[in-house]
């Protein structure tokens, strides 16, 4: 069984990236197209079927943000058995939407977009919230925010739960601007930036380190420095040629800010050419 060619996969993300409202689901299925090369198009729909047949369970209008918050633990949390636990940070399935519907497990945000899709198509007034380490769902506005975990099965936090969760992190307070709503385009590249985590700690796994920062770098928005994480990892894989080109391409972009930063890139580019020989 085969999927989508990789060129394939790579145009409808760009294209979905760029869209006026990209939609959240489609793009995480792509990632997921990207990693699973035997997900199809069948494969796609049966995803977005599912999100459908869940949010159709959902409790009609329930209520005020809380009453969304508890109706979504008890559909998707109690009834579904949605959570994580330590052992799928060691999977990269966690960070797969599909993967994440068919277990019912995965990392905080994953099981966060699986909340919000749910609850979004429900009508819920729903959004996910990128706490520093621990991503969360809320609902409501910001005075009747109302946030849950659903790494937790979707237990709705208190304010000392959700410092708690920073302060474990991070070891900072809480701050205001952490709660606000996360935009697609974020959760995606953060979710990529996990796959990346995960590909980086094992070195066989190079393919997975490009194809996870290669789909970064086709979000619209996104830090020069993935160029120079491109480039190591091609080195890393022998592609020494094209590792130089992005080499001294990236030292081009630094240079505009930091001369003898961008001088060590051009040595490590020449470094990369050298080992042609």
């Amino acid at each position: 069984m085969t999927g989508f060619e990789p060129a394939e996969v790579r145009r409808r993300f760009a294209e979905e990236a760029r869209a006026e409202r990209p939609d959240l689901a489609v793009l995480c299925l792509l990632v997921a197209a990207e990693a699973d090369r035997t997900l199809d198009e069948a494969g796609l729909d049966a995803a977005q079927v599912e999100l459908d047949r869940l949010a159709g369970q959902v409790p009609f209008r329930p209520g005020g943000p809380r009453s969304w918050a508890v109706a979504l633990r008890e559909l998707l949390g109690e009834r579904y058995g949605f959570h994580g636990s330590a052992a799928d940070y060691q999977r990269l399935e966690s960070s797969l939407l599909h993967e994440v519907l068919r277990r019912r497990r995965g990392l905080p945000i994953l099981l966060s977009v699986v909340w919000m899709e749910v609850a979004r198509r429900a009508g819920a007034p729903v959004y996910g919230v990128a706490l520093p380490g621990h991503f969360v769902v809320g609902f409501g506005p910001p005075e009747q925010q109302v946030l849950v975990d659903p790494f937790d099965g979707g237990r709705v936090l208190t304010g000392r739960d959700a410092e708690l969760l920073v302060a474990g992190a991070t070891g900072a307070p809480l701050d205001a601007s952490m709660l606000v709503p996360a935009e697609p385009l974020e959760v995606v590249l953060r979710i990529l930036n996990n796959i990346r985590a995960w590909a980086v700690a094992r070195p066989e796994r190079s393919d997975v380190a490009l194809w996870a920062v290669e789909l970064s770098l086709l979000l619209p928005s996104h830090p020069a420095r993935l160029r120079y994480e491109r480039a190591q990892v091609l080195v890393q894989r022998g592609d020494f040629v094209e590792g130089a080109v992005e080499l001294e391409a990236y030292a081009e972009i630094l240079g505009a800010v930091d001369e003898g930063a961008a001088e060590r890139v051009r040595e490590q580019a020449f470094a990369a050419r050298a080992r042609l020989n």
